[in-house]
């Protein structure tokens, strides 16, 4: 489950703090509309990533985890916010794909090069919903 470019950071500042200069911005913006949108997700380092609230479940060795409801990574090319919740059987990242802007949906990840391509009342619905349906259970 460990897909994630390794950082030296453990913690939610110490993440931020490496993110290289021209994608610092966005990620702070996205981190800080997260925190906004969404303030029952607490943030935490998780998985080389930055996670907002959590929910347990299985990982590939089939141990108890506590994975991030959300969660925010820096790419090499872009920025990919995970939206881990289903709702009725689909994940909320794909049934807002349409009005997010233009990014790139792919189940429960919203890859975009800046925040100017989303469209962040959409964005806003997604957050809100995965605050209220954390996990992937039935997916």
């Amino acid at each position: 489950m460990n897909m994630f470019k390794a950082t030296k950071a453990k913690t939610v500042a110490e993440y931020i703090a490496a993110v290289p200069a021209e994608r610092k911005d966005t990620i702070l913006q996205v981190h800080n509309f997260i925190r906004k949108t969404v303030p029952k997700l607490k943030s935490h380092f998780a998985y080389n990533m930055l996670g907002y609230g959590s929910f347990p479940c299985k990982n590939y060795k089939k141990e108890l985890i506590s994975w991030p409801t959300i969660a925010l990574a820096n790419q090499k090319n872009y920025v990919s916010l995970y939206v881990c919740s289903v709702d009725a059987g689909q994940y909320i990242a794909e049934k807002y794909k349409k009005e997010l802007g233009k990014v790139s949906v792919g189940k429960s990840c919203i890859r975009f090069k800046k925040l100017d391509d989303v469209n962040l009342p959409a964005l806003k619905k997604v957050l809100q919903a995965a605050a209220k349906n954390p996990g992937l259970i039935g997916a």
